[in-house]
Parts: structure tokens; sequence; C-alpha cells
């Protein structure tokens, strides 16, 4: 039996999913010894470690994204979202893609320094920067640790002009920062709500803010004057696809501008972690939730092709496309007029004067 097959409470994957460079793989056997109770009930406690980068902003040429450079704070991510296609990524630090990448947060705690100096290098040319890409720059470990905020402190020092991609309610927190640099059309925030269900979202992205309470997040932040975004990411089909044009609809409501969605993701271990938590949950839905993904992916569980990778192929990824237009149209997501990320001005940015005394 897999290692945690049954699952953690608070945890979204149900083990400790070798990485792919891994030449051996951890699985649990009963040998018959008696063991405490209480060894198997806890769950794996979060463990946070600081990290030291020589590097922050990372430039993709990825043309199905709508920004070029993106800052993510930590690695890692907290919030457990089974289905995130940065889970691989820890297999680099040759730690698990499952568990270890929910419980094993690496902190970069040089990030607002390496900003600064990286904004303030004679070679750089301004272009709105994406906060929280990979992992999300508003899990539970930045409460204590505040390297978002000292992030978006120097973008608002520099002009810089900064998206947040987030699941978090935290990002209220820094409306005093963000509010005053929205008016200079220099920040944008996306909330990204996978259902309406409570049901599911507890298992399936156990440690986010709740679906309500994010729709209530858009709703501050726009009466704060903050251009926001509603992305519902990852669209799965037989589990939550039918709640597209109610998540829309709840966004709008709320003051949403802008809409986009992703359908599911499943590279490289994503797609053993998620196909083990889909049997475990709902083994009634499994086989059509993978049969679906599979004709929407060409027969393959992943589709890394830019253009398709994000929306998928044939007949339901067109139906979905369709729904989504029709949707977006009837509300107003997405009109002219509208702010997004893209949108924002990279005309006001500027080495600030104490800087340029350092070059």
């Amino acid at each position: 039996m897999k290692q945690g097959e049954s699952g953690h409470k608070g945890r979204g994957a149900l083990g400790f999913t070798a990485h792919r460079f891994a030449a051996w793989e951890r699985e649990q056997e009963d040998d018959g010894w008696q063991r405490e109770e209480s060894d198997d009930e806890a769950p794996p406690r979060t463990i946070v470690t600081d990290e030291t980068v020589k590097s922050l902003i990372t430039r993709n040429e990825s043309p199905d994204l709508p920004f070029s450079l993106s800052i993510n704070p930590y690695r890692g991510c907290e919030h457990g979202c089974v289905y995130c296609f940065a889970r691989p990524t820890h297999g680099y630090l040759n730690l698990s893609p499952g568990l270890d990448f929910e419980t094993r947060i690496f902190a970069k705690v040089n990030a607002p320094e390496r900003l600064r100096e990286e904004l303030s290098r004679p070679g750089y040319r301004c272009e709105p920067i994406s906060v929280g890409v990979a992992t999300d720059a508003y899990q539970p470990v930045e409460r204590e640790r505040g390297i978002t905020r000292q992030i978006l402190e120097i973008c608002a020092e520099f002009n810089q002009p900064v998206g947040l991609i987030t699941k978090s309610a935290l990002v209220e927190r820094d409306i005093d920062l963000l509010a005053p640099m929205a008016a200079r059309n220099l920040a944008h925030v996306t909330l990204s709500v996978t259902t309406l269900d409570h049901g599911i979202s507890r298992y399936m992205e156990p440690r986010t803010t709740a679906p309500a309470r994010r729709i209530d997040a858009i709703a501050n932040l726009t009466k704060a004057g903050i251009p926001v975004s509603i992305n519902v990411a990852p669209v799965i089909p037989f589990l939550t696809d039918a709640e597209l044009e109610r998540i829309l609809e709840a966004g709008a409501a709320a003051g949403a501008e802008g809409a986009g969605y992703i359908l599911l993701r499943m590279p490289w271990e994503v797609k053993d972690i998620f196909k083990s938590w889909l049997t475990e949950r709902f083994p009634l839905k499994a086989a059509h939730v993978l049969s679906r993904l599979h004709d929407m992916r060409e027969g393959r569980d992943n589709d890394a092709a830019f253009g398709s990778r994000m929306t998928g192929s044939g007949a339901y990824a067109q139906l979905l496309r369709q729904r989504f237009e029709k949707t977006t149209a009837r509300l107003g997501l997405n009109q002219g007029g509208r702010r997004r990320m893209r949108d924002l001005d990279t005309s006001q940015f500027g080495v600030p004067t104490a800087q340029l005394g350092l070059f």
C-alpha cells in the first residue's frame, strides 16, 4: 500500500509520491508490530526552511500567458491543491511532489534585496511582473514571513507594475499598498476559483481560502479600486465543469472585470498524484473524469503544446470554450475598457534616486 493512501486531514496528496529522478520509492507495509494510533492519524507537519537565491525574476516565453516576468516568493505550497502543475518542481530538490511539496516549504528570505538589485540594473526593461504563478504568494506562511508584502513595497517604490494570482483572501491585507498602485494603473489581482462546492474544495485544495470567502475578497478588492479578474482554474470534467457559469456569475456580481479558465493539466508526477486522489475521493466518477480528459488531450494524460495545453482540443473542449465566451459576453467580462494585467502602465517605472547612487 502506498504510504498515506487514505490521506491526511488538511493535506491534498495522499502520500510521498516519488519524483521522476528518484532511484527508489517509499512504500508502507504492515509488519505485524503494533503501532500507536496517534502515529497513523497525526498529519505531516509543515517545515519552513530559509533559502537565499541568486536571482528572483523569472522570464518565460509562453504565448499562452499574459506576462513574461514572474516571481515566486516561496518554493512549495501549503495550500495542498492536488492538481497543482508546479508539484514536479520539488523533484529538483530531491523531494516528493506529493506530501513534501505541501509540507516542505522554502522561503526566499533575500527576495526583497534581490528584487531591488534586479530592478536597479541599467539593463532592466520594465514589464508587468506576475507574483505567485507557480506557488501561491499568499499561502499560510506569508502571514508570518511577509515576503510578498516586502516585494510589493519595493514594486510601489519603483512604480513597477505587478499582477497577483492567488487563492487566498490574505491578499486583502495588502490593500493599503495595492489601492494606491491601482490608482496609477500599476496593480491587478486575479482570484482563482475552482469550485463553489466546499465539500469538493476541502479535499481538493484543503488549505486554501474557502470559495465563498474568495468571492468576498473580489468584492473587497473591487471596493478599494483594485481591478480584479476571476480565473476558473482548473476546470475538471464531470467534477467541476458544470459550475463554470455559476463561478463566473459570482465573480461578476462581486465586481470582477475580467475572467479566464484553464483545463486541468497533469504534467509529469501530477498525473499519478491526481489519479490516486480522484480514485480515493471520488471513485464513482474517476473513470468518467479521466476518459473525458483523454478525449480533450488527444488520448494523452497531458498536452504540453502551446495553444492547446490550457484549453484542450476536440468537441468537448470547443463546447467548454463556447460556454465561457457566451457567459463572459453576457456578464460584460473581458470587454473594452476593462483593466487586465497586460494593460498595466510601464511608463512610470523609475529607479529611486537613492538607488541610482549605488551604480
